[in-house]
């Protein structure tokens, strides 16, 4: 199995600014050379129950990722206007450069009147790696004959100049909770030759193994001649409180990036005993950097007292 070593954590909002207040969601990276820039999402202070969600960034050393540098002082893209897919919060999932632009993938949030909130991804553009602007008021990917109801957290992976993959989570329905509607969603698989339109395949790639199973954050990894995901998944029900039922890490290996192995056996991380990670871990990101590989993630609450990593020790010989 692989074997994760726990660092701790890097970075905690904890009431850093009005548009920065709590929760740093689903870390990513950009290597700029002399340091990293993690990039996340978080959220204003609750306001009648409702928050909104920008994106923001913190640079750390290459050398000590726990170091930070700078923090945004400013969200990354502007909401979206009324009845826009982003009217309610911007998410930030994946970079991609493209020429001298940065293309960035994010979930839009939007308030719905029978379900809680609506979920579509969007695409921005910028030259500083720092501020984006969307490139149209409508997303990228959004519902369809075939996928009617979310879509979020786009993994955006360009292995050649036409050849673009994009893992996301697709909703496959709404399930009453005690409190509240609550969603459920798998992982999908969407190709691309521009990185605008997408040729989707709405069957789930993961198997579940819970009940109503959420999977998110498709991770991936080619180390020696296979893909590696790590990913996140959680019970459809009662899994705010309940121990056990929130997020967990699971794995799934691949050799060509459409037919996935589950094996979560092999995932090498888990809850602590105490802290920030030990009751969810959730939202990963792997990342190599001077030889070694990290994993960024996001512990109790949906991240919301930030981010830490792991810094990856074994990898299984036969995997």
């Amino acid at each position: 199995m692989f074997v994760w070593e726990k660092k701790g954590m890097i970075f905690s909002p904890n009431g850093y600014s009005d548009w920065m207040y709590s929760h740093a969601q689903c870390p990513f990276i950009y290597d700029f050379g002399d340091y990293i820039r993690i990039y996340f999402s978080t959220r204003e202070a609750y306001h009648d129950g409702m928050s909104r969600a920008h994106g923001g960034w913190v640079d750390v050393d290459r050398h000590d990722l726990s170091k930070v540098l700078r923090i945004a002082e400013e969200p990354m893209v502007p909401l979206g206007g009324i009845g826009e897919f982003d009217e309610f919060g911007s998410m930030p999932n994946s970079i991609v450069k493209v020429g001298d632009e940065y293309w960035l993938y994010f979930c839009g949030w939007t308030r719905a009147v029978s379900t809680p909130y609506s979920w579509e991804i969007g695409l921005a553009k910028g030259t500083d790696a720092k501020t984006f602007k969307k490139v149209g008021k409508g997303p990228v990917i959004g519902p369809t004959m075939y996928e009617p109801y979310l879509h979020a957290c786009p993994q955006v992976y360009r292995l050649a100049e036409d050849d673009w993959h994009m893992f996301y989570l697709s909703g496959q329905r709404w399930l009453q909770g005690e409190e509240k509607m609550e969603s459920q969603y798998l992982l999908v698989h969407a190709t691309s030759k521009d990185g605008i339109n997408w040729n989707r395949d709405p069957k789930p790639i993961i198997e579940p193994v819970v009940e109503y199973e959420s999977q998110t954050s498709a991770a991936i990894v080619k180390i020696d001649n296979r893909y590696h995901m790590f990913f996140c998944y959680r019970y459809g029900l009662d899994f705010r409180h309940t121990e056990g039922r929130g997020y967990a890490m699971g794995y799934a290996y691949s050799d060509d990036l459409f037919n996935w192995t589950r094996d979560d056996s092999q995932v090498g991380i888990g809850l602590s005993e105490t802290g920030w990670d030990s009751e969810m871990i959730a939202y990963p990101y792997v990342m190599e950097v001077d030889g070694k590989y990290y994993m960024l993630y996001c512990g109790n609450r949906f991240g919301e007292e930030g981010f830490g990593y792991a810094e990856l020790k074994i990898v299984p010989e036969d995997k």
